[in-house]
């Protein structure tokens, strides 16, 4: 994994987002956040990406089947504050991070190379 600077993340990075994800799929599978309108225990938690400074963190995640993953993620973004203070409560860390929440899109990219394979073979 890489930033977008092409520097490959630090180990503290990947474990302190390693941590952030597991917490986060904790609080969505046991519905913690209560997120008025959705219902989390849905939403698949696939990665999450720290910044440096480890004060952002960049949650990728996909609704079951990929389903309204726009408007879930708008919801998300929307009561990010409910989900960040069940996740103090779950993580210890020097600064909590800003969560912000990104639709997955590795199952959607991943699929559309495998038809590209599957052309080029026939």
């Amino acid at each position: 994994m890489a930033d977008r600077i092409g520097r490959a993340a630090s180990q503290r990075q990947l474990r302190v987002g390693e941590m952030i994800k597991q917490s986060l799929s904790m609080i969505f599978i046991r519905n913690e956040a209560k997120v008025p309108n959705l219902d989390t225990n849905t939403i698949t938690v696939t990665e999450v990406r720290m910044s440096p400074d480890l004060k952002v963190a960049k949650a990728y995640v996909l609704p079951l089947g990929g389903k309204d993953a726009e408007e879930t993620i708008y919801v998300l973004k929307e009561y990010s504050f409910l989900i960040r203070k069940i996740l103090s409560q779950k993580v210890v860390t020097k600064f909590l991070p800003k969560l912000l929440f990104r639709k997955d899109e590795s199952f959607e990219y991943a699929e559309k190379i495998e038809n590209l394979i599957k052309q080029t073979n026939k």
